[in-house]
């Protein structure tokens, strides 16, 4: 199968994906909504620009999970976040508003992470290829370590991913990440409430392996238990 077949099958998989799992998790969207409205007011959902396929920005969806303040300025995150947005950020059911993101082709379910605006131009032109496909709710990076790796090795993930996109790999990243959900791995950054600031920076140290290059054995078969 070429490469755009296959993206053009992993799409319509999306597709039907997202909805059949938005009707069926209706319900707890609902009762985490109402949560939320009870808890922190409105707005309910949480909406910030993000960059997608081919650099295009959009708004991704989210259920709201800290009080206001600065979005931009991830030092605040551990003040503003509360009780219940951790355990909403835990079981990753913030993440469900997504779903709707998919369904209107801005997101896929599986592919890089959607990073903020503001990182633009602190992209290398290398990192900056993890744009090639359709950013996803959940990823490579995200099943090896999530925002317990730092930013070189995620983005090393993202454009591995980039150059070796399947639709087995697809599935092999989907189960792989009920697992990572159901353990809370790698939820927060070391020393922060959720994860650190991309700066554009070379990181000092580097939190586990690089994944394995083109042509080589899937990083997805490394097994990252530690957080």
């Amino acid at each position: 199968m070429s490469r755009g077949t296959e993206l053009a099958v992993k799409r319509l998989i999306d597709v039907v994906v997202a909805a059949v799992a938005i009707l069926l998790t209706a319900p707890v969207m609902a009762v985490a909504a109402a949560a939320v409205l009870v808890c922190m007011g409105r707005p309910v959902l949480f909406r910030q620009r993000r960059i997608g396929l081919d650099g295009r920005e959009f708004a991704i969806l989210k259920l709201r999970s800290m009080r206001a303040g600065r979005v931009d300025d991830p030092r605040q995150d551990g003040q503003r976040l509360t009780p219940l947005g951790r355990w909403l950020r835990a079981s990753s059911i913030d993440e469900l508003p997504s779903l709707f993101n998919v369904l209107r082709g801005e997101m896929s379910l599986v592919g890089p992470r959607p990073l903020p605006v503001s990182y633009r131009q602190r992209y290398t032109a290398e990192q900056f290829r993890r744009h090639l496909v359709r950013p996803g709710v959940t990823g490579l990076a995200q099943v090896n370590g999530r925002n317990a790796l730092d930013w070189e090795t995620r983005f090393a993930y993202d454009v591995w991913y980039v150059d070796n996109v399947s639709l087995l790999l697809d599935l092999r990243i989907l189960a792989r990440t009920v697992v990572s959900v159901v353990r809370r791995v790698g939820i927060a950054a070391p020393g922060a409430a959720t994860a650190h600031e991309f700066t554009g920076e070379p990181a000092l140290s580097t939190v586990g392996a690089a994944p394995a290059g083109p042509g080589s054995r899937s990083p997805l078969l490394t097994d990252r238990r530690s957080s």
